[in-house]
């Protein structure tokens, strides 16, 4: 299916391209998500009478989201578990802990904003974390786990 981008998306394309993706790609994820739409005739010129319109929402938004990540980059946050004394976690800490402690702490941060290639947190220790916040806006903090003992 030809669609044009609505916004950046990684490995896809920039705002305005217009590509070829899977009928399921665009259907199920990119048209319902505002990321995308047909790339009919009439779409293709509204597209192009809104395209400074859409270009400086585009701006802003990065914007915002660089800024973000300037504060937060280089911040520890601390979570705490309960763990036994070998130092493994009862449980685990997953990215929706780590956002909701960056949230208590004053940053508006999504789960899914919390990239963890690893999995979730198993141990007591600190972990380098990456923050997404936008395909071009990454942020680097680092998680001290903390075990409490019971």
């Amino acid at each position: 299916m030809e669609i044009i981008l609505m916004e950046k998306v990684v490995n896809l394309g920039l705002l305005g391209d217009v590509v070829i993706v899977k009928n399921g790609f665009a259907r199920n994820f990119l048209i319902p998500t505002g990321k995308a739409k047909r790339a009919t005739v009439a779409n293709k010129a509204e597209f192009e009478a809104r395209r400074a319109e859409l270009e400086k929402k585009a701006a802003e938004i990065l914007a915002a989201a660089v800024a973000r990540a300037a504060k937060l980059e280089g911040y520890m946050v601390q979570v705490t578990q309960k763990a036994g004394v070998d130092g493994r976690l009862f449980g685990s800490v997953t990215n929706t802990d780590i956002a909701e402690a960056l949230t208590k702490q004053g940053f508006e941060v999504k789960k899914m904003e919390v990239v963890m290639p690893n999995g979730p947190l198993k141990t007591i220790g600190d972990f380098p974390i990456t923050l997404d916040l936008h395909t071009d806006a990454k942020a680097q903090i680092t998680v001290s786990v903390l075990g409490e003992h019971v």
